[in-house]
């Protein structure tokens, strides 16, 4: 977060974290950017050759036959014992290995590499971009005959007919919560997190709707489903996959937030730090108990291996993040077609190795649902751990402000980026500077409040300065990416 005092700040572009704390002067062009974390002139680790002491008896030694054939023997045997117990520890090895991994085959949903989807049981491996796309790419279809989907600000559930490619509400009429459970699953959530299930009355009237053929039997969910003109009760079903969204502590709007504010525990408990070797690199949001969202800027080059990660949650100060262990990371996916130049598709996933335990101070943001329109000017909301002023160093605390949502053809004026700003990006900030995200907060949130539940709109990416007059942050669009997220959860259960 920072604000602007006194005359503008020089040019700067805020592609993420930089060092200035340790570093302060711009690196030369071919230095090592991260030099704190990969130091290039670091002293040789220094090699220790043991050495071993021979000592020469001058008393004569005796040498007995019988003697050394005894020792002989019990030199024998000791290596065959040692060699007997060192094959039956490694058959128990095997075994248990074998029967851990047969005994899990049943809950394995995707036998694919990396983030492929297995269509159905026929082993062909598709990209999640391929999927739910109105194309049959899978010999059964199988790619566009389980796709489903929550749409707008009530979590309305709808379901694609690849015979009309078109998506439709489901009736509520004979649904209940195994088959929001089905539903939620193959949106790549788990069902422990599963909510609730209930029908609503639409916003809108709808022409077409998904019903239930209850007399289909014992089949699969998807089979049951066929289009129809009515649906009896008038309620469609609003399924929660997750509860997420909620905030415990309330915000206030006054002026006293502008250029930043410290933030309290469980303000914005879907905030995360990114650390490299003990140090915040970006912010991140949690969306489920493993997944997090963040910049794929943030992931590049050196910094794409998930081992030298590690994410903290529901803390507030940096310093207490050095005696906290942090939660290790397992599996990073950049948006595959992210451009490093342009900052087009800025989006990552982060998946942890063990799942985080949801508290009053650790919970999910809400992503949006295609459908959901965020207008001009809505008020939203960024937080982090990055620089309070252009070139300073990151905050120790946790800061958040408020920022109204710039539309894009404003946004892309000459006089401000001059068409740089992509469908893949949103621009929020005050036009007149003062408040804005700077280095350290890039892959944080930035989210807003629509019917009582919190969104995450975009993740933090770039900016030209900070705080800089006609020089807005630029975010990740997140309703852009709503689908490709859903679908590597679903590919990387």
């Amino acid at each position: 977060m920072t604000s602007t005092v006194g005359p503008p700040p020089p040019y700067y572009e805020n592609h993420g974290f930089q060092a200035e704390h340790i570093y302060p002067a711009r690196q030369a062009v071919g230095a090592n950017p991260y030099p704190h974390f990969y130091a290039t002139n670091a002293p040789p680790v220094p090699s220790y050759v043991p050495r071993v002491h021979t000592h020469q008896s001058t008393r004569p030694v005796a040498h007995s036959s019988g003697r050394s054939c005894a020792s002989s023997l019990r030199k024998t045997i000791i290596i065959l014992l040692s060699i007997l117990i060192v094959i039956c520890c490694a058959i128990a090895a095997f075994f248990i290995w074998y029967f851990r991994l047969f005994l899990s085959l049943p809950a394995v949903e995707n036998h694919c590499l990396g983030s492929l989807i297995e269509c159905g049981s026929s082993g062909v491996c598709m990209p999640p971009s391929q999927w739910c796309d109105g194309v049959s790419d899978c010999p059964n279809g199988e790619d566009e005959t389980r796709c489903v989907r929550l749409f707008g600000p009530n979590f309305i559930l709808e379901v694609y007919s690849p015979v009309s490619k078109s998506w439709y509400p489901v009736c509520q009429d004979d649904w209940n919560d195994d088959y929001g459970k089905i539903a939620c699953k193959d949106m790549g959530y788990s069902v422990d997190t599963y909510y609730y299930s209930r029908g609503v009355v639409p916003d809108v009237s709808f022409k077409s709707y998904m019903k239930l053929n209850t007399s289909a039997g014992n089949t699969d969910l998807y089979k049951k489903l066929y289009s129809s003109d009515s649906c009896a009760s008038g309620h469609v079903v609003s399924l929660r996959c997750i509860e997420c969204g909620l905030s415990t502590k309330s915000v206030s709007i006054m002026n006293r937030i502008v250029g930043g504010s410290g933030a309290v525990l469980g303000q914005w408990p879907w905030q995360v730090s990114l650390h490299v070797e003990g140090t915040h690199v970006c912010g991140g949001s949690i969306i489920t108990h493993q997944w997090i969202v963040t910049a794929a800027h943030c992931v590049e080059g050196r910094f794409s291996d998930p081992h030298s990660w590690r994410v903290y949650a529901g803390i507030l100060n940096q310093d207490e993040m050095l005696f906290r262990r942090g939660y290790r990371v397992h599996l990073i996916i950049s948006h595959p077609d992210y451009d490093t130049d342009s900052k087009d598709n800025d989006v990552a996933l982060m998946k942890l190795e063990s799942p985080l335990s949801f508290t009053e101070t650790v919970r999910p943001v809400c992503l949006p649902n295609p459908g959901m329109m965020f207008q001009p000017d809505q008020q939203c909301w960024i937080s982090g751990w990055g620089a309070e002023y252009q070139g300073g160093k990151t905050s120790n605390n946790l800061n958040y402000v408020a920022v109204p949502l710039i539309e894009r053809s404003r946004c892309n004026s000459p006089s401000i980026y001059s068409g740089m700003i992509l469908p893949t990006m949103i621009c929020a900030g005050n036009l007149a500077g003062g408040v804005d995200s700077c280095q350290g907060d890039s892959g944080g949130p930035l989210v807003t409040n629509k019917n009582s539940v919190w969104w995450l709109v975009g993740d933090t990416s770039w900016g030209t300065g900070c705080a800089t007059p006609n020089k807005p942050g630029v975010y990740g669009n997140m309703t852009v990416f709503t689908d490709w997220i859903y679908r590597n959860m679903q590919a990387n259960r």
